[in-house]
């Protein structure tokens, strides 16, 4: 048994009772945080299928969660797969705290029912972890939401740092600005070189700071440049004004 059954085992057991939650509203959840939870795609198909023999929608920390379709149904509502297939990927959800395995003594899955048929005993999956963890897995879906989206500005704002960088530099040579341009250029090659086709975030946030930099360096060799360049107009304008005003 691994830590995290147990985990959720032990969670189970302390569930709140007056828990509401919103099963496919977690599944999504869990669905958006997959890689953080552990899950895999065929897992989450499963685990989707298991949701649907429960017939309510919201689970609540009272209620009895525990479901029991046969290998066959599971394979048919999870769009197909084989029985070891299955075997492996339940065994994920087990491991990764989605579910809980309630072994009957002969490890089959059923429902003992009393005189009135009401289900007494259910033995197959137990599904609280669903509502034990709904809070826990709805902050992680935020958190990959969250650096998904930073993940994609770090990407523009190299997309528009490249950009920049290249059309100042075309500009600086251009107009034969006074400058190391090619130092500039060459400094620009190496940073654009590093940028990998796939990173995680940090990775895209320092060749962007790193680009950033460079931008600012070449900005302000330019800006310097006009400034000059205005101030000496400006004197010579001065000093013409100041001859043409002589009697």
């Amino acid at each position: 048994m691994t830590l995290g059954m147990m985990a959720a085992q032990v969670a189970a057991k302390a569930v709140d009772k007056d828990a509401t939650v919103h099963k496919w509203h977690v599944f999504q959840h869990v669905r958006e945080a997959r890689d953080a939870v552990g899950a895999t795609d065929r897992a989450l198909a499963i685990l989707n299928a298991l949701l649907s023999f429960h017939p309510d929608t919201a689970f609540n920390g009272d209620s009895d969660l525990v479901v029991f379709p046969s290998n066959e149904q599971l394979i048919s509502r999870a769009n197909g797969m084989s029985p070891a297939t299955l075997r492996r990927h339940l065994a994920v959800l087990v491991q990764c705290g989605l579910v809980i395995r309630r072994d009957s003594p002969n490890g089959k899955r059923f429902a003992r029912k009393g005189p009135n048929g009401e289900i007494e005993q259910a033995y197959g999956f137990d599904l609280t972890p669903i509502v034990v963890r709904a809070q826990e897995f709805k902050d992680l879906a935020e958190a990959v939401v969250a650096e998904r989206r930073a993940l994609k500005l770090a990407k523009e704002r190299i997309t528009l740092c490249r950009r920049d960088v290249v059309k100042m530099i075309a500009t600086g040579i251009d107009e034969a600005i006074p400058a190391d341009w090619r130092g500039f250029q060459r400094a620009y090659e190496d940073i654009a070189g590093r940028i990998p086709r796939t990173a995680p975030r940090q990775s895209y946030d320092a060749i962007a700071g790193e680009l950033e930099a460079l931008w600012l360096e070449v900005q302000n060799t330019l800006e310097t440049f006009v400034n000059s360049h205005n101030e000496n107009a400006n004197e010579s304008h001065s000093e013409r004004h100041i001859q043409n005003s002589k009697p």
